[in-house]
């Protein structure tokens, strides 16, 4: 089977480490030739997602290029602690969540491609597709006006994909969430290590967490509800934005550098996922957000491959994907939403927010999530890669 995978990035790359392990002779087309692409700030990987990458080889390679963070600690404005709970995993699981750079997650990945035996062409667009039908495949389109035939186009091409809109030209399409988001590293900070921390300000989320260097990273998801001139942010207003939380701006006054802002978006339900011979994975079906996005792609990716190993054809495989994965996502884009809610809260929803949270993750925490962290994938690949 012949597939071409359109996007290189977290979902593009672990789909073809997947795909090759069922024997499937992949081709992956990215834009961006640098892992990062226009991207550079850094990301968590949940307990769920690590178990995805077992299967595919790569667990061991993402634990060592990022490090553990055991806890997630949840602050008021005030500097009140609102919960303290296992970060990305059940209270008891050995396995803890990893944080790391998003360039280093996709290069992990990208060498795992390359060495299970995928091409990966970077400098590359797909622009569009449409039926084979002598050959009952599907004829891809590039920007560069070239043209491949496949058995399967896989479009793991993110929260702009056109693969999408090949899918369904009435895709719904991303829409400004009232939040941009602005991250950097700090130095000369002593701060316990360990924990995974949010702020919830009064004009936004402050997330931070002190390396194993010493640095601390941070990203502050500001709440604004019209999309900024990102050319036209700055630390110094981010400073009056947070001038109300004193460890925030402690930790944007130590900072050494900032990562290129960017705007936060939301995607309606997308409605059609796969033809007979096209499928979409990770943002490009359903941007997640919550920690959970890499995590997401990569569960995604091993479904994919699950399901193509055991139906019959084609088009009943990806008829089962989506069985399999519908339900399960539509239940982390609602949680997904209620995390975003909370960063954006005016006074009564802050206050509401700071006298309920202790009480939630005091006494339901645990089994409100546990669908999330002890999902099982059920598949080990019969062909090595």
């Amino acid at each position: 089977m012949k597939v071409i995978v359109a996007g290189g990035g977290v979902a593009g790359a672990a789909t073809a480490i997947a795909l090759r392990r069922v024997g499937a002779e992949v081709t992956v087309h990215e834009a961006y030739e640098d892992p990062a692409g226009p991207v550079g700030s850094f990301l968590s990987v949940a307990v769920n997602g690590l178990r995805a990458l077992e299967p595919l080889g790569c667990l061991e390679k993402v634990r060592r290029a990022g490090f553990a963070v055991p806890r997630q600690r949840m602050w008021s404005g005030s500097g009140r602690l609102l919960g303290d709970v296992p970060r990305g995993r059940s209270s008891g699981d050995t396995l803890y969540s990893v944080t790391l750079m998003r360039a280093d997650l996709v290069r992990v990945l990208r060498e795992q491609a390359l060495r299970s035996g995928a091409r990966v062409v970077t400098g590359t667009r797909v622009t569009g597709a449409t039926p084979d039908t002598g050959a009952g495949g599907v004829r891809v389109r590039f920007e560069d006006g070239g043209a491949v035939t496949a058995d399967l186009l896989v479009g793991a091409d993110g929260l702009w994909s056109a693969t999408r809109r090949v899918l369904d030209p009435a895709a719904p399409v991303p829409r400004y969430a009232g939040l941009y988001h602005v991250s950097g590293v700090a130095e000369g900070l002593d701060l316990e290590p360990g924990a995974f921390n949010m702020v919830f300000a009064r004009g936004g989320a402050f997330l931070y967490l002190p390396a194993p260097d010493g640095a601390v990273w941070w990203s502050a998801q500001v709440a604004d509800p019209a999309p900024p001139d990102l050319a036209d942010v700055r630390l110094e207003g981010l400073a009056e934005v947070y001038r109300h939380e004193r460890l925030p701006r402690e930790i944007m006054a130590a900072s050494t550098g900032l990562h290129r802002p960017t705007l936060g978006h939301v995607l309606d339900a997308v409605r059609v996922w796969h033809d007979d011979r096209t499928v979409l994975v990770g943002d490009a079906a359903h941007p997640v957000g919550a920690g959970q996005g890499a995590s997401m792609a990569l569960e995604d990716a091993v479904v994919l491959a699950r399901e193509l190993e055991r139906a019959a054809s084609v088009p009943a495989a990806l008829a089962a994907y989506e069985r399999a994965r519908r339900l399960r996502v539509a239940r982390m884009v609602k949680a997904a939403l209620a995390n975003r809610d909370a960063k954006t809260a005016g006074a009564l929803g802050r206050w509401t927010r700071d006298l309920v949270m202790p009480v939630f993750f005091r006494h339901f925490f645990g089994r409100a999530t546990a669908w999330l962290y002890t999902h099982d994938l059920d598949w080990r690949p019969r062909v090595g890669a």
